[in-house]
């Protein structure tokens, strides 16, 4: 099962930072793209951002361009998001999760299970 443990969520002002975290469980990252989540209240859930595992390119939805960095760190088996900046439209439920390939770029396809996912809240 291609399943990761999601944490760094939290409640947070406008124009606040958090840094995200999600470790695999079972297996080993370097070898899948992993891509990051989102599900606000009342909406579906949406892709945030992803990375490759063979040259770490990366793809940013235009709502988090130029906010948040997608990151990894093989050694530790674990992928991050720096989100920058957030706004309150940004506050949702974050998963993590391994996501397709094509030509070795990533995609926003999640394969396997849905993690608990962690809570970002972004409010005054």
């Amino acid at each position: 099962q291609l399943q990761f443990v999601e944490s760094g969520g939290g409640l947070v002002q406008p124009g606040g930072s958090l840094r995200l975290s999600c470790a695999a469980s079972g297996f080993t990252l370097d070898s899948y793209a992993i891509g990051w989540f989102r599900q606000a209240p009342g909406k579906e859930r949406e892709g945030v951002s992803c990375i490759s595992n063979t040259d770490s390119s990366t793809y940013y939805a235009d709502s988090v361009k130029g906010r948040f960095t997608i990151s990894r760190d093989t050694d530790k088996n674990t992928g991050f998001l720096q989100m920058n900046n957030l706004k309150p439209e940004d506050t949702g439920v974050y998963y993590c999760k391994v996501v397709t390939t094509i030509q070795g770029l990533c995609t926003l396809t999640g394969v396997g299970s849905w993690g608990q996912g962690t809570q970002v809240t972004v409010s005054s």
